[in-house]
């Protein structure tokens, strides 16, 4: 008996997914679709043709556009992200343009869009603002892909820039990623900007040496040293009398390449030339003098 039911029950499925397959390839239905194709075949096609279309020529002009910045020597970073962007602005419009050629109303999509838009936006407030900021770095270019920089707390070689982050490489050879909303938020040092950089040192000498002769003898030394630039002409002066030391300042000017090796240099190079001059360079000391008390016993 349950054999019996079993089996009336799945002959019941069979006829209904038969008749329900016969019902979705009835004439009625067949004639319903092909009357579609008919009528609405053309927009179809013509929708698919802008797609297509589109697409290739937002290829195009991205390719184009890189191409044309790179002849132009544009920063790569700029370059990438200009003609990305230009890329997707254009494939918006394409795709707008091809659902309205099929008959779809665009205004509510884009009502709808815009809301959804919101909400992410709401939901990515500190992306979108490293986002901006991104924008902002690639337009304005406060520094390059090789640059030294210190920005954000974090001094090294900008390696990349993209939209959301910058990534620096530390004089340890260490990968920093920076958000580049922390970048823009604070100021930016570009440490090789310039060609040139002054390099700032100091000097001290004992009260009881010659001035002029110490002076002489630092000019002389940087003089010699070939990376020294001549113009602008290095200074030395004096510029303050310490508790134990007379301190000279010494500006030398230096290619922006050569400016630790210069920097190291000169100390090793002075001291060496002090000693050798008789000049000393003192240092911080203390003199404790020790009072023996005498107790006396009553």
């Amino acid at each position: 008996m349950e054999e019996e039911t079993t089996a009336a029950a799945e002959a019941a499925e069979a006829s209904t997914a038969s008749d329900g397959v016969a019902g979705f390839f009835s004439p009625e239905k067949i004639d319903a679709m092909v009357g579609w194709l008919v009528d609405n075949g053309v927009k179809v096609l013509l929708a698919l043709l802008i797609f297509v279309i589109g697409k290739w020529i937002a290829g195009a002009i991205r390719n184009g556009v890189k191409k044309a910045l790179s002849k132009r020597e544009v920063d790569p970073a700029l370059v990438s992200f200009g003609s990305s962007i230009l890329y997707y602005i254009v494939m918006i419009a394409v795709i707008i343009a091809a659902i309205q050629q099929v008959g779809v109303q665009t205004t509510s999509l884009v009502a709808i869009v815009g809301a959804a838009g919101l909400a992410v936006g709401l939901a990515l407030q500190g992306s979108l603002a490293n986002f901006a900021s991104g924008v902002l770095i690639i337009m304005f270019r406060p520094f390059r892909i090789g640059d030294v920089i210190s920005a954000a707390g974090e001094i090294g070689v900008v390696k990349e820039i993209s939209v959301l982050t910058t990534i620096l490489a530390s004089p340890d050879n260490k990968k920093i990623i920076v958000p580049n909303s922390a970048i823009m938020a604070g100021s930016i040092t570009n440490i090789t900007a310039h060609d040139t950089r002054r390099v700032d040192m100091t000097v001290g000498v004992s009260y009881s040496d010659d001035l002029d002769k110490v002076q002489e003898i630092i000019l002389d030394v940087l003089n010699a040293d070939s990376r020294v630039l001549k113009d602008p002409a290095p200074q030395v002066v004096v510029a303050e009398l310490a508790d134990s030391s007379v301190n000279f300042n010494v500006r030398p000017w230096a290619a922006t390449s050569d400016y630790w090796g210069v920097f190291f240099d000169f100390h090793k190079t002075i001291k060496q030339r002090l000693d050798k001059e008789g000049v000393s360079i003192p240092f911080p000391q203390q003199d404790v003098y020790m009072h023996q008390i005498e107790q006396t016993v009553s």
